[in-house]
């Protein structure tokens, strides 16, 4: 009986560590990748004439890409406005040239964002001495999203299937059963915009977006470029509500507020696949970051738990599940919410129970309004593992098992493929869940904030997700920004967004090898040439008075 008694302790002993329930605070190794930043003075003189040129540089490039759009972008098949022009339509038809005018644009737009991250978290792995003010990077965002929002859509034909899909709602059929041709009919000027891989398949998204797609169809009916301009519109709306939300955020983990936007609004992923692209992954990400802000206010604001802290709390989670009314993965920060809400009360497990049973009630009764008072029910519940067909090499589970799966063939195995994707995503889905388990236990016991778990939490979906599309990446990186602002987190989140943002075609389909190649080239000529003739107008070393690797942290702002 001692024995036994011995074991199950040990057991229990384990469990608690494996969950987290019994590790101190020092010894949390994701705690390492958040430490306060320190106010500094704003930029001097020489700091802001090299701001004007910087922000000149990235607006150029933006500029480039929204003309190179015009011949590589993903231009609609019918309704084309350049489709015959002689001086517009020449972009469609000098498709290397014009695809090397993408890429330099792109590039230049890369240098910039690395540039102005100078004048906002510093150098590698130090405080900036000077950094640029808020209004500063304001002005410079909107300089560099307003090119891409007037031009035709890039990186991605999505747009085309949103339409499609939105088309179907408005004639009163169930987007959630028919595909394009089914809804619409192969011939419909929507279905053939749609990629074919996408034709025949139901709509993937959540019900208030195919209810404001289906306002958007009644709207503009069949006219495509009318239909990508809502949908744009829609778009920025949400990188709107991520530029109010996220230096909110980042004041309640301690982080300067123009480090979170340069990392999670100014980001080229953002530029180009939530603006550029016109993906619904922006009005998600929005209100998402919205709602949890209003939350955080109930939660660590408010001195007593009164009834405007009671109408706080429920307005930011309905806002939190109405975007996942959009995707449903966003569902996610809720249980980040209700554990925030749970070591508040300060009561154990009940207290999580009751955040939970709340938070529950507000979120189904949330989604049945919306499924219900749309009319579109509840059928995107059963096609939401629609993309799951697509192979994304971003994705490590599908990566592991398609180069597993190919080193099988060479050896003389077989491809089993198919048979390892089986295997490996649901052994991914469960390391996924209990990444994001062991961050909820986190927040509950303090060790972590919760705007810095849920990234990490969001960070193991989107690595673990049977399939990852270039602005998936977005999911963590954006919430992150507002608390991870150790090199640790930083370094690897700069070189991934710079790689993603520059291997990704820009109308999302394949070109030439030798169009690529030669396109390449140019664009590395072009970059070196440029960064040598700018050796000492730009900051491309680190100058004296750009960054200091050693400064006294002082808490920037934090509330919580």
């Amino acid at each position: 009986m001692a024995v036994a008694d011995g074991a199950g302790r040990k057991v229990m002993e384990l469990g608690r560590r494996v969950l987290g329930l019994d590790v101190r605070p020092s010894d949390h190794t994701i705690a390492v990748l958040h430490t306060n930043e320190s106010e500094v003075p704003g930029l001097d003189r020489r700091e802001t004439l090299q701001l004007m040129r910087i922000r000149l540089l990235g607006a150029t490039g933006v500029v480039i890409m929204a003309i190179s759009a015009l011949g590589v972008g993903a231009q609609p098949v019918h309704q084309n406005p350049t489709s015959g022009l002689r001086v517009l339509g020449f972009f469609a038809r000098a498709h290397t040239s014009t695809l090397a005018m993408c890429m330099i644009g792109a590039t230049l737009v890369v240098m910039a964002w690395l540039l102005l991250g100078r004048f906002a978290v510093g150098g590698w792995g130090g405080n900036p001495r000077h950094r640029l003010t808020r209004s500063q990077m304001d002005r410079t965002l909107l300089l560099w999203i307003i090119p891409l929002s007037v031009a035709p859509p890039m990186f991605s034909n999505d747009v085309y299937s949103y339409l499609a899909q939105s088309e179907i709602a408005a004639r009163g059929l169930d987007p959630y059963q028919v595909g394009p041709v089914d809804g619409l009919g192969l011939s419909n000027v929507l279905t053939n915009n749609v990629p074919n891989i996408w034709r025949e398949t139901p709509a993937p998204y959540g019900p208030l977006f195919l209810w404001m797609g289906r306002g958007i169809a009644e709207l503009t009916g069949s006219n495509i470029i009318a239909g990508v301009w809502m949908h744009r519109l829609l778009a920025l709306a949400g990188v709107a509500l991520i530029v109010w939300a996220l230096p909110r955020l980042a004041r309640r983990c301690g982080v300067a507020p123009v480090s979170a936007l340069w990392l999670g609004a100014a980001n080229p992923l953002v530029l180009f696949h939530l603006v550029g692209g016109v993906h619904n992954d922006a009005i998600m990400l929005g209100l998402m970051l919205a709602g949890l802000e209003f939350c955080l206010r109930a939660i660590d604001d408010a001195p007593v738990f009164d009834r405007n802290a009671w109408a706080t709390l429920i307005f930011g989670a309905v806002v939190i599940t109405l975007s996942s009314s959009i995707k449903i993965t966003s569902i996610v920060a809720l249980g980040f919410v209700g554990m925030a809400l749970a070591r508040r009360w300060g009561r154990g497990l009940r207290s999580i129970l009751l955040a939970g049973c709340i938070l529950a009630a507000i979120a189904i009764g949330t989604t049945v309004f919306v499924s219900g008072f749309s009319g579109l029910g509840f059928g995107w519940v059963y096609t939401l593992n629609q993309a799951s067909t697509v192979r994304s090499y971003l994705s490590l589970p599908t990566a592991v098992s398609i180069i597993t799966g190919f080193g099988g063939v060479l050896l003389g195995l077989g491809d089993h493929t198919t048979a390892l994707l089986d295997l490996i995503r649901p052994m991914a889905e469960i390391v996924m869940a209990f990444v994001i388990l062991r961050m909820l236990v986190a927040t509950w016991t303090g060790r972590l904030n919760p705007i810095g778990a849920l990234g990490v939490g969001l960070g193991a979906l989107v690595l673990l997700f049977p399939v990852v599309q270039p602005w998936y990446l977005l999911w963590a990186i954006v919430p992150l920004a507002a608390w991870a602002n150790r090199p640790a987190f930083r370094v690897p989140a700069v070189v991934l967004s710079v790689v993603v943002s520059m291997i990704v075609m820009p109308r999302g389909a394949d070109f030439y090898v030798f169009q690529i190649v030669e396109s390449a080239i140019a664009t590395v000529l072009v970059g070196v040439l440029f960064i040598f003739l700018t050796r000492n107008v730009l900051p491309w070393r680190n100058q004296p008075g750009v960054s200091a690797p050693s400064q006294r942290p002082t808490a920037y702002g934090v509330s919580s």
